[in-house]
C-alpha cells in the first residue's frame, strides 16, 4: 500500500505536470498491477498509454467542437443502397483523407435531399479523426461573415483564420444568390485557399448555373476554374431520400385506410 503522504505528493506532482489521465487511473491500475505481479516497466507503460489515449481523445473532441457541425453524420449512417450510381470506393478513398492531404477539393452537386450534406459532414468527421482541422459553414453564412468583416476592415483576419483549417466545408451553395460584394469576398477567400487547402462544397446547382449565385460570369468562370482543378466532382443524380420517405409514408397511410 502507498503511504498517504506519498500518495498526496504524487497526486500533486501529477496535477502540476497536467497528467490528468494518469492522476485518474493510477490508483486502480496500481492495484491491478500488484495483483497481477506486473513488472514496473509494464505498469509505467500502461499509465503512459492511458495518458496518450486521453489526450488524443480530447484533441478529437476539440476538433469536432471547432468544426461546428450543425448535425453529426457518419458514413456508416449513409444509405448507399439508395444512392444509385454513387461510387462507394471513391467515397471510401476520400474518407482516408489522401485528397485533403493533397489539397484537392470535393464538390457534391445534386438535387435537394440526395444526401450531399450528409456525405460532406461524414467526410469532415473523418478528417477530424485524422487530425485535420475542419470548419463547416453555409455559403450564405460565410459571405455574411466576410461582409461584416469588411465593414470592420477585418477581412484579412477572417481569411487568415480560415486558412488555419485544413478542410473548409461550404454547404448549401446555390440556395441563396450572393450580393456583388459577397461574391467578390468569397472569390478572394477561395482563391487564397487554391492549392493550399481543401474545400468541400455542396450545391443544388449545376456548374452551368453558378452564375446565378455569383452574378458576374467572369468571376464565376475564374472561380470554377480554381475549384474544379484536380477536384473530385460527385454528381448526386439519384432521387432524394426525403421525397422517397414522404412517398413511402403516403403509400403506408393509404394502405392502412383501405
Amino acid at each position: 500500500m502507498m503511504k498517504p503522504a506519498t500518495e498526496a505528493l504524487l497526486a500533486e506532482y501529477l496535477k502540476q505536470l497536467k497528467l490528468t489521465a494518469i492522476l485518474r487511473s493510477y490508483a486502480a491500475r496500481s492495484r491491478e498491477a500488484r495483483k497481477a505481479g506486473s513488472d514496473y516497466e509494464d505498469f509505467l507503460l500502461s499509465l503512459i498509454e492511458s495518458e496518450l489515449e486521453a489526450r488524443a481523445d480530447n484533441r478529437l473532441k476539440r476538433r469536432i467542437r471547432d468544426a461546428r457541425f450543425p448535425i453529426m453524420k457518419t458514413l456508416e449512417g449513409f444509405n448507399f443502397d439508395e444512392a444509385e450510381g454513387l461510387d462507394r470506393r471513391l467515397i471510401r478513398e476520400m474518407a482516408e483523407g489522401t485528397c485533403i492531404q493533397e489539397k484537392r477539393n470535393i464538390i457534391f452537386v445534386g438535387n435537394t435531399g440526395t444526401g450531399k450534406t450528409h456525405l460532406a459532414t461524414a467526410l469532415g468527421l473523418e478528417a477530424c479523426r485524422k487530425g485535420i482541422r475542419t470548419r463547416v459553414l453555409t455559403g450564405a453564412g460565410l459571405a455574411n461573415e466576410l461582409i461584416e468583416a469588411r465593414n470592420e476592415r477585418a477581412v484579412g483576419r477572417i481569411i487568415q483564420k480560415m486558412s488555419r483549417f485544413g478542410l473548409l466545408i461550404l454547404d448549401e451553395l446555390g440556395y441563396i444568390p450572393f450580393s456583388r460584394e459577397g461574391s467578390q469576398l468569397l472569390f478572394q477567400l477561395l482563391t487564397e485557399r487554391y492549392e493550399r487547402a481543401s474545400v468541400i462544397i455542396t450545391s443544388n446547382l449545376g456548374f452551368a448555373d453558378w452564375t446565378q449565385m455569383f452574378g458576374d460570369p467572369t468571376l464565376t468562370a475564374a472561380l470554377l476554374d480554381r475549384l474544379t482543378h484536380k477536384a473530385h466532382i460527385v454528381m448526386c443524380t439519384w432521387e432524394g431520400y426525403r421525397l422517397k420517405e414522404s412517398l413511402r409514408r403516403q403509400a403506408q397511410a393509404k394502405r392502412e385506410k383501405e
